[in-house]
């Protein structure tokens, strides 16, 4: 029996079949044997990997014929011979390595893949001794070399991510340890291989992404949001196959069966919902994003129409991969129907008082749940939220620098004119006196570097004070009167603040951002290499970008997707800016690629997830019902699960405690085994351990603060909506809605 219903899908793009369907049939099954992935000798408990029967009834030449319904004959052949290739490569993983457990062997197995595929032409590959080997030597030649150098940095790479992080299933498996929902969405992404996939496209239809588009957030987002379709829909007609078969744990239906404590069935139609969100995330980047991007880098004709045309590529994979779901035998798909049609008339109940079911497969199947999203009414009143018991494993403790750290930072701020009042408005301001007092970032900065210097600790509450400054100045400017081109004009800007060399920035600063960036940037970069200057800014730039993400969801009145919302939560929270600020004391002995590994990377997340979470949940009553705000976890889920505030809180404190185990997980797992790969010497390891300390001392730190201070306690919130404030939001009562600019106070960079 299956263990649960099909949910009814959303699919929003037709499916259409390629011409040339038994050509690539015939041609994959011949490459297959000439590979030795059909007919090999190798075995796995007495039987073949795969027979010709099994390579027929799974039928990748159908898979590729819907996915790429446009690609000319050899195109569709070559691309045909890659997904034999890499479902192969899977099931042979699984049957040689995941079931028998053979961590040693499937690194060394694994890692041997890396050389058969050069970014440059190459005459001295390694011989290959299995079919995985011979059928990448083979492909890679026929592919790669018809792309330009940046395409083939991205197809290696991500090639590289769907080989390598197996390990990381295998060692759930092996620990039977199953990932918690963030955890799962991101290396889903990088092992489930769609990426993969979304590289293969362009190749497909011919394009390229331009490059110097490739790495922004809405080529990014498309990217990201149709891997998660793809591999959120293979979770759902895969649930019986490799939770029940095979023993795998890294599918999205099992994890939120465990993590919310839900039914399969409740966790399916969950799974479901994610993925319709995470296909009208692609639609909402794809038109409210796109035309900007385009004319903010000033692409020709051609390179916009070859943006298009991969954009159509993938919308054409999401519905051709779904409809090859629906028939092959490699899934569960018994009696699912993807026609609305069928769903509504013979797969629904009939009947007296049936048409509320079909009513509601209809709202499924045209994704009308989209339309929660926009229709979240601002100011409302909530109350306070009742706390939580944290999951705090972590100690710090009070820097005794701090007495001067608040009185240096205060100094500081008033020499930049952030207690100031605004131009032309003598009486608003975005700080006085008593807010500086109430949020008290230096004892934040304290709590988190508590054995820093006293120079160390009084550029971290400069910087804090800096960042939590300009998260109120940008809404209170550009947010409430929805002033895109001005924002935009605004955050472009601060970039002539941060030269990557010794130079004065040519700019003038025109208001306290500004300043307070030009003089805390000199203090700062001053002492840095020239690749942690880069990072830095980077880091810098990314929170400020965010800011504008936001801005965008506030025009639309939309609450973000979960997932977009909690990987740009990091930015907007200003993670990466402080962790800069933890390596750059750790000095220059310890290579960037370090930080950029998976494990260090994951680390990082989790404690950034963290903090962030930490924010929302104390920050809730402040930004929803004083602030009119959307942009909080505790809301998303709400909105998303359609559950109460209590239920809410006590879910996303849920992730809080997930993602501290989290890094608690890869500290004592993962980390050892990535010295070990690098071949890190005593002082490195010392040093990257005295890193992760200073991170559990920011997660801990970041908690400590927001408990200790008034900025999020509901007195101080009602003391706080002065004359002031309520001039500068603009008249109140009946008919004045459309005119209310809303509160000056946003969240805070913490």
């Amino acid at each position: 029996m299956q263990p649960f219903e099909l949910p009814d899908f959303y699919m929003p793009w037709p499916a259409r079949l390629n011409p040339n369907l038994e050509a690539a049939r015939v041609h994959s099954k011949a490459w297959a044997y000439e590979m030795g992935i059909l007919g090999s000798q190798e075995e796995a408990q007495g039987e073949p990997i795969w027979d010709e029967r099994t390579f027929d009834a799974h039928d990748y030449a159908l898979l590729c014929s819907y996915t790429h319904p446009d690609a000319p004959s050899p195109e569709l052949d070559l691309v045909t011979d890659w997904y034999v290739w890499v479902f192969f490569f899977d099931d042979h993983f699984l049957e040689i390595y995941k079931r028998t457990k053979d961590m040693a062997g499937a690194k060394e197995y694994l890692y041997r893949l890396r050389a058969f595929m050069p970014i440059y032409p190459t005459d001295t590959l390694p011989a290959p001794i299995n079919p995985v080997e011979r059928g990448l030597i083979d492909l890679w030649s026929r592919t790669a070399f018809t792309k330009s150098v940046d395409w083939r940095l991205r197809f290696s790479e991500s090639t590289k991510n769907l080989l390598e992080e197996c390990l990381w299933e295998l060692a759930n498996i092996n620990q039977n340890r199953i990932a918690n929902p963030i955890e799962y969405i991101e290396m889903r992404r990088k092992v489930g291989g769609a990426p993969w996939s979304a590289d293969l496209v362009e190749h497909a239809v011919f394009v390229e992404v331009p490059a110097e588009i490739a790495a922004t957030r809405p080529m990014r987002v498309l990217k990201d949001t149709f891997a998660d379709g793809v591999h959120l829909r293979n979770d759902l007609f895969s649930y019986q196959r490799e939770v029940e078969d095979e023993g795998e744990n890294a599918n999205c239906v099992l994890v939120l069966e465990r993590f919310l404590n839900v039914s399969t069935q409740e966790a399916a139609n969950l799974t479901n919902e994610l993925l319709t969100s995470r296909l009208q995330q692609f639609d909402n980047t794809a038109i409210t994003e796109l035309p900007s991007l385009f004319e903010e880098y000033g692409l020709d004709p051609v390179a916009r129409m070859n943006v298009l045309l991969y954009i159509k590529g993938l919308q054409d994979w999401q519905s051709g991969g779904h409809e090859w779901h629906m028939k092959s035998s490699r899934y569960m798909n018994e009696g699912a129907d993807n026609s609305p049609t069928a769903t509504l008339i013979l797969g629904s109940p009939t009947g007296l008082g049936t048409s509320a079911a079909r009513i509601k497969s209809l709202y499924a199947a045209l994704g009308l749940g989209r339309f929660k999203s926009f229709t979240h009414v601002p100011y409302q009143a909530v109350g306070p939220v009742t706390l939580p018991k944290f999951y705090m494993p972590f100690s710090t403790s009070l820097n005794s620098n701090l007495d001067t750290a608040r009185k240096h930072s205060k100094e500081w701020a008033r020499q930049m004119g952030m207690l100031e009042s605004l131009p032309g408005i003598p009486d608003a301001f975005i700080w006085n006196d008593h807010k500086f007092d109430v949020a008290d970032v230096a004892l934040c900065g304290a709590l988190i570097h508590p054995q820093g210097s006293a120079h160390e600790l009084n550029l971290t509450a400069c910087w804090l004070v800096w960042g939590t400054y300009a998260d109120d100045y940008f809404p209170a400017i550009y947010g409430n009167n929805r002033d895109m081109v001005g924002a935009k004009v605004f955050n472009a800007r601060l970039s002539a603040f941060m030269p990557l060399d010794d130079s004065t920035p040519d700019a003038i600063p025109t208001n306290p951002v500004e300043r307070g960036l030009a003089d805390i940037w000199s203090r700062t970069a001053g002492s840095m290499s020239a690749n942690a200057r880069s990072e830095f800014r980077r880091a810098i730039q990314d929170m400020t970008d965010s800011w504008v993400w936001e801005l965008a969801n506030q025009i639309q009145n939309r609450i973000p997707d979960p997932i977009d919302y909690v990987e740009m939560r990091r930015k907007t929270f200003g993670s990466d800016l402080t962790m800069s600020l933890s390596r750059l004391s750790q000095g220059s002995e310890i290579p960037m690629e370090i930080y950029y590994s998976r494990p260090m990377r994951s680390l990082e997340n989790s404690a950034a997830d963290f903090a962030c979470f930490t924010n929302d949940i104390f920050s809730y009553q402040k930004e929803i019902e004083f602030e009119g705000e959307i942009h909080n976890c505790v809301l998303v889920v709400q909105n998303f699960l359609n559950c109460d505030i209590p239920q809410a809180v006590e879910i996303v404190n849920n992730l809080m405690t997930a993602r501290a185990q989290q890094f608690q997980h890869i500290v004592a797992t993962e980390l050892p085994a990535l010295f070990d790969d690098f071949n890190l010497d005593e002082s490195v390891r010392k040093k990257l351990l005295k890193y992760v300390e200073k991170l559990e001392q920011w997660m801990c730190g970041v908690l400590k603060w927001h408990i200790t201070v008034d900025r999020y306690k509901e007195f101080e919130l009602r003391n706080s909506a002065s004359p002031v404030v309520r001039l500068l939001s603009g008249p109140t009562g009946l008919g004045t809605s459309a005119t209310r600019i809303g509160s000056l106070l946003k969240k805070s960079f913490y």
